[in-house]
């Protein structure tokens, strides 16, 4: 032992802990929510007729840039989905016939749905465990937005490089 060293002995005071934030603020487990990817997307829904050709939805797919249309009824109700993959099953099972069929022969009738208050790690493991890749965001009956896995893998790689920075920023000080 070093000669400078002593012993604490039973009038010494406890030392004081300091934290740089409280320690509920480093254990909070604040959850991203849809809404919060909607806020920073836009709540832009992209839709079809079950009435419209498939060759109508190739081209939406196509100057939209996207991968999905959701398809509505006159009045905006979900009546299903179709995707890129759905046209590609179809022109498997009719080759050179495809183009003209209506969305409504073949389009996802069966469609998984969220909510703006849904976690964003929910809608990932529904998304995953699903196999699917766009989920329509739903406020009651109302059609919010359009949520791709993409969308949401992208908000979460953003919020791991938030968070590593913020470690960073703790170790160095």
């Amino acid at each position: 032992m070093p000669s400078s060293y002593q012993a604490p002995s039973r009038g010494d005071q406890a030392k004081k802990t300091t934290r740089s934030q409280p320690a509920e603020s480093n254990m909070s487990q604040d959850t991203a929510t849809v809404q919060h990817l909607i806020s920073r997307k836009g709540g832009t829904v992209y839709t079809i007729s079950s009435a419209d050709t498939l060759s109508t939805a190739v081209h939406r797919f196509r100057d939209r840039r996207i991968g999905a249309l959701l398809v509505t009824d006159d009045n905006g109700a979900l009546k299903g989905i179709l995707s890129e993959r759905d046209i590609v099953r179809k022109l498997a099972e009719t080759p050179g016939q495809t183009l003209p069929q209506t969305v409504a022969e073949t389009l996802t009738s069966k469609v998984e749905t969220c909510t703006p208050s849904d976690a964003l790690v929910s809608v990932l493991r529904r998304m995953n465990e699903g196999r699917f890749r766009h989920m329509p965001v739903k406020d009651g009956d109302r059609l919010c937005g359009m949520l791709t896995i993409g969308d949401v893998v992208n908000f979460r790689l953003n919020e791991l490089e938030y968070e590593a920075l913020q470690l960073k920023q703790m170790i160095v000080g």
